[in-house]
């Protein structure tokens, strides 16, 4: 449980890195505590997409993972985001990501800092 909190946070801050990097990825709330509370949704949100549907998208993109040497995975990972915004559109939750460069760039920017964050974290498993 301790491990899925951790991970959740450090989904958040990624999160929230790449909305304050990119102008086309937002997220918006009437006080900061609605910000911070909607983007721990999409944390929880966006860990259950990754855990639920990125292994299977990954494994039917196995070929052009293997074609591309991994170059596949940042489309994959914008998939992901795009995904994620949707859902949390259809969840009334203030969070976007405008359009798939911008999902790309953002996936990119999510994985870094989520690696940091993990690299730097403590992992109970």
């Amino acid at each position: 449980m301790k491990n899925f909190l951790v991970k959740t946070i450090a989904n958040a801050a990624a999160l929230a890195v790449a909305v304050w990097l990119l102008d086309k990825i937002t997220l918006t709330g009437d006080s900061t505590g609605k910000e911070v509370g909607t983007l721990l949704l999409v944390a929880l949100l966006f860990g259950l997409v990754n855990i639920l549907v990125k292994p299977v998208v990954q494994v039917l993109t196995l070929p052009l993972f293997i074609l591309t040497l991994g170059l596949v995975t940042l489309v994959v990972n914008a998939l992901m985001l795009l995904l994620t915004s949707w859902l949390a559109d259809k969840l009334d939750l203030s969070f976007h990501v405008d359009g798939f460069w911008t999902a790309v760039l953002g996936g990119l920017i999510v994985s870094i800092v989520s690696w940091a964050l993990n690299v730097v974290l403590p992992d109970r498993d």
